[in-house]
């Protein structure tokens, strides 16, 4: 069975405070990343913490981009799970280290939704 998505949790450090702790600026590099893949973007939310640090989602015809920021340590945790063969999650997280001036990214791929044959419903098998 052809799986119905793949999620890249990418860890991304070594980015500068002020990009990471700016609410506009990760809102508009995560909108910006997801059109980059060459998602269709639907909605998008982000809330500022206080002290610092940002968290937020966009939500992609596709599925989703998600991010929790901690400028005090140069890091986000991101991740982009994506559904069908149009959009390229490697794409968005390329485009998010890149833009988030960070100087180091490591990251896994998690295929999603691959369902054993045995708990497949019926209703699926000719899909």
């Amino acid at each position: 069975m052809k799986p119905l998505g793949r999620h890249v949790l990418a860890e991304i450090y070594g980015c500068p405070f002020d990009v990471l702790n700016d609410i506009k600026k990760v809102e508009s590099i995560m909108v910006n990343a997801a059109l980059e893949a060459g998602a269709e973007v639907r909605e998008f939310v982000f809330h500022k913490f206080s002290p610092q640090g940002v968290s937020g989602v966009v939500v992609i015809s596709e599925s989703h981009l998600a991010i929790h920021t901690w400028p005090e340590l140069g890091y986000a945790a991101v991740d982009v799970f994506t559904c069908g063969d149009k959009v390229d999650p490697w794409d968005a997280c390329n485009y998010l280290t890149e833009n988030f001036c960070a100087s180091h990214m490591t990251a896994k791929e998690t295929v999603r939704g691959i369902i054993p044959p045995e708990v497949v419903p019926q209703a699926a098998v000719n899909l």
